[in-house]
């Protein structure tokens, strides 16, 4: 039992408090399968799932915990993005969010999210969507978090806004869009250049732009639109709103929003 309790006592100085463990890293550090299940006996530590542990001691575990074991001990090509992204930044006071808003996170295709972490109880739900949007380039506009004891990868506001939009009308709402992209000051106009350029989405580039002309921001001047592809043909999004001839394309107007938007 002594040397249990010291060898447990090493798995918690590299064990960050209010994050999951899982069976793969714990295997990595000497914890293997049968020596983790005496811990569980001892109840030093706590199973979530198939594979998946908390320690004894963490009270409230929150959905950035169980990100943090995704990327960093099973490195899973994941991250948090758009609205969620946008909020961790300092931008959902532009939007009426309150506790519980769900939780947004991008995959590349084929990559699945174990099912400890979809079945656990975040107490908010979780919204995971894979997509080719920037497959030429993608870890372009991804960024670190730093949080108590750990850190996570999510979208910068810049790819963040990109990625909201590549979700309208199916999972969210234009008039919502508009709203953050009002309090998008300060994004950086050469991440901006960057990402509009591998963006795979004629639709998004199109709204983005569009939006952000309606603000008006400034550091519009500094962008060369010659360089990015608005494709051709129109687009629509959502029923009836307005026809954009720059942009050919049709959004929603106030009443239109509110008559069409859905929620996955």
């Amino acid at each position: 039992m002594r040397q249990n309790s010291s060898k447990i006592n090493q798995l918690i100085k590299i064990w960050p408090q209010k994050t999951i463990a899982v069976q793969s890293w714990l295997s990595q550090m000497g914890f293997e399968r049968q020596l983790v299940a005496a811990y569980e006996k001892t109840t030093w530590l706590n199973r979530i799932g198939r594979g998946a542990f908390v320690r004894a001691d963490d009270q409230n575990i929150d959905w950035t915990g169980g990100l943090y074991a995704l990327q960093k001990l099973k490195t899973l090509s994941i991250h948090a993005g758009g609205k969620t992204a946008l909020a961790l930044h300092g931008y959902a006071h532009f939007l009426p969010l309150g506790n519980g808003a769900p939780v947004t996170i991008f995959g590349i295709p084929n990559v699945k999210l174990p099912a400890w972490f979809l079945q656990y109880d975040w107490g908010v739900l979780i919204r995971y969507f894979t997509t080719k949007l920037f497959s030429q380039d993608r870890v372009l506009g991804l960024t670190t978090k730093e949080l108590l004891t750990y850190s996570i990868t999510l979208s910068s506001p810049e790819r963040a806004i990109l990625e909201l939009l590549y979700l309208i009308p199916q999972a969210e709402s234009f008039e919502e869009a508009k709203l953050l992209m009002e309090g998008l000051t300060t994004l950086r106009p050469d991440l901006v250049q960057s990402l509009l350029k591998v963006c795979n989405s004629v639709k998004v580039k199109r709204l983005f732009m569009l939006l952000a002309e309606s603000c008006d921001h400034a550091w519009l001047d500094q962008l060369d639109l010659s360089q990015v592809n608005f494709g051709k043909g129109k687009r629509v999004i959502g029923e009836g709103g307005h026809f954009n001839s720059k942009y050919q394309i049709s959004v929603p107007d106030r009443q239109a929003i509110y008559e069409s938007e859905s929620f996955f």
